[in-house]
């Protein structure tokens, strides 16, 4: 019953990731590891299928285990990560979640970059 279950739930967040390449305000790198996490404890076949695809390769493999993530690429996942940060950012009156919510954002774009270009 509990493979079955990570079956499903691995369709249901390729599905999500799938349509996150389209919409920019699903996440379709969490998706697809998430993805990656259901299908490895539920399906060797599904799984070997799933890392051995192109969308696998593009939005894993190489940003993230390779870290080949190109400039255009770096941007658009900051640009996505502002956006996502500016919706609670505007619908707050409270100052101090505003100034958590840059020093947040700030964090991520500092600590990312250095990960994902510096650290070897």
């Amino acid at each position: 019953m509990k493979k079955y279950l990570y079956i499903g739930m691995g369709f249901l967040t390729f599905g999500l990731g799938t349509v996150g390449i389209f919409l920019p305000f699903l996440p379709t790198t969490v998706f697809y590891l998430l993805t990656g996490f259901f299908w490895v404890r539920s399906s060797d076949r599904l799984h070997q299928q799933f890392i051995e695809s192109e969308k696998y390769k593009q939005y894993i493999e190489n940003p993230l285990v390779k870290k080949n993530i190109t400039n255009p690429g770096m941007i658009r996942m900051f640009v996505m990560m502002l956006f996502v940060f500016a919706i609670p950012f505007a619908l707050t009156d409270s100052a101090l979640l505003r100034i958590v919510l840059i020093i947040v954002y700030l964090a991520h774009l500092i600590g990312l970059t250095w990960h994902l270009r510096f650290r070897k």
